[in-house]
């Protein structure tokens, strides 16, 4: 057994990152499908939390990828008054090369063999007609096509959470809401990033953008001539004069090495799992940096895959989704009256309210 897999097994029985109540192996050999599925709390109701679809350089990095996703559901459904614990999966493994019909029917068993105690969606790497599949064999699936009884792409709301945060950032920083003659910078313009930029334009931000696909980058400057395009996240969140930091792609963004450099006064961005490891949350705020807890400003998509299973109604959503303002703003007051980081401000009103359905 190697040293991850002990690290692996420790965060899930020992630390306080772990905690889970259930982990799933999966494996079909038939179609070549290796998935996690992690269940960390179902305290508040189902798990719910989406698929990620990624070639994990080891099985070891999956599982521990599933654990800290998990935890961070149950920490995002709870901070958006949702009546669902965490719970997230992984597949193992490049989308482009081995996704199939089979390989996610197969994995759409999996999920209907937990009996509901999970509630699957989209995330990296997969995508609504993906969802639609797996919904074939499965029916505890949220986030399908609305042809298919679905919602739809999730993404839209996803960013329009994010913005309410960044709105809600700047009141509490500078004293206004408005973005206008702001600079943010946008790391990853995909499914959620590109809608952030619409409404940052619209609001008469300026927006600088990088992302590893080029393809990604280049749709944005087609659209938007007048957004500004860098080489690298390593050179964007050097920019000079930068007001806003979002990281909309993987997490880890915040860590040892970009923190120290980071010229932007505010964080707040789609991506999950934003701080490397404890402590980051300190660092920010010994350098002045406000942080918007990512799990908080990024709750739009899953608010509209739970609402999907009650009957999805898109206004209903985005005033669900619009009061992410009011929980942001509630979160900075919290921690500067319990002096500490806004990231620990929220773990401390999500834990309570898991606490309290437990009955603790």
């Amino acid at each position: 057994m190697t040293d991850v897999t002990d690290g692996v097994l420790h965060t899930l029985f020992h630390s306080d990152q772990g905690g889970h109540e259930q982990v799933v192996l999966c494996q079909d050999r038939a179609t070549g499908l290796k998935a996690v599925i992690a269940i960390h709390s179902t305290a508040l109701g189902p798990a719910l939390g989406g698929t990620r679809f990624y070639p994990y350089a080891s099985e070891e990095e999956a599982v521990a990828d599933a654990l800290n996703l998990a935890r961070g559901m149950s920490y995002k459904n709870a901070m958006a008054g949702l009546d669902h614990g965490g719970g997230k999966a992984v597949i193992i493994g490049d989308p482009e090369k081995i996704k199939s019909e089979e390989l996610l029917l197969a994995y759409g068993r999996f999920v209907a063999s937990l009996g509901g105690r999970y509630v699957t969606a989209c995330d990296v790497g997969t995508y609504v007609a993906d969802m639609d599949v797996v919904s074939r064999e499965c029916n505890w699936t949220t986030g399908r096509s609305s042809e298919n009884g679905g919602a739809g792409d999730s993404s839209v709301l996803t960013a329009f959470g994010v913005y309410q945060g960044m709105r809600a950032s700047a009141q509490h920083l500078w004293g206004d809401p408005s973005l206008r003659d702001r600079t943010v910078g946008i790391a990853g313009v995909g499914k959620v990033g590109h809608h952030l930029v619409e409404h940052l334009l619209a609001e008469g931000a300026r927006v600088v953008i990088t992302d590893v696909r080029q393809d990604a980058v280049r749709r944005i400057a087609d659209q938007h001539p007048s957004v500004r395009v860098v080489a690298d996240t390593e050179e964007l969140i050097r920019v000079e004069g930068l007001d806003i930091y979002a990281p909309c792609a993987l997490g880890g963004a915040l860590n040892d090495d970009s923190v120290p450099v980071l010229t932007a006064t505010v964080v707040c961005g789609a991506a999950n799992n934003q701080l490397a490891h404890p402590g980051v949350e300190k660092d920010l705020a010994d350098r002045g940096i406000l942080y918007a807890p990512d799990y908080v400003v990024n709750a739009g998509g899953v608010i509209q895959v739970a609402d999907e299973l009650h009957g999805f109604d898109f206004d209903r959503c985005r005033a669900k989704a619009a009061k992410i303002f009011d929980t942001t703003l509630a979160i900075f007051a919290r921690a500067k009256d319990d002096g500490i980081p806004p990231a620990a401000a929220a773990d401390r009103i999500a834990e309570h309210r898991m606490a309290e359905a437990r009955g603790l």
